[in-house]
């Protein structure tokens, strides 16, 4: 619970909580908070108790850390039973953005995927997102429809 918490951190809430309640309090005051503590922990672990009461021996595993998202998704990923790790050590992400950009520009993929483009060529391997497309020297622009826009 408390395991951020630094040396410097700890003297300065012990200076702080003499100064507030006062060394004659102090002791009267932590014990307080402990037994509050210690109350809501067996508050909570009698909730937990009921509730897998009453959802039966189907779910004897559950565990109330799986409902947060981050613990599921890494018990899943740890579990490995689909072959997630597989496909995700299968999958280049800059070698697939490389052959869409190569397909967008018209360019063969295979020679530039095989041979990385240098970062002082024209392109890049990056689409200029800032340029219009112009259109082929061959084909009329499409007329323009002012009921359409």
């Amino acid at each position: 619970m408390f395991n951020d918490i630094g040396p410097l951190e700890l003297v300065t809430l012990v200076v702080l909580a003499v100064l507030v309640f006062g060394p004659d309090k102090l002791p009267k005051v932590i014990q307080d908070i402990t037994r509050t503590i210690r109350k809501i922990r067996e508050f909570s672990d009698s909730a937990k108790r009921d509730i897998r009461e009453e959802l039966g021996p189907e779910f004897k595993d559950f565990e109330f850390e799986d409902l947060n998202p981050r613990t599921f998704l890494r018990k899943q990923l740890d579990n490995d039973e689909l072959g997630l790790k597989e496909i995700r050590n299968g999958f280049d992400l800059k070698k697939e953005m490389a052959e869409v950009t190569d397909a967008v520009h018209g360019r063969d993929s295979g020679s530039s995927s095989s041979s990385s483009p240098s970062p002082s060529s024209s392109g890049g391997g990056r689409a200029d997102l800032t340029k219009k497309p112009e259109p082929p020297s061959d084909e009329a622009p499409p007329p323009f429809d002012a009921d359409a826009t």
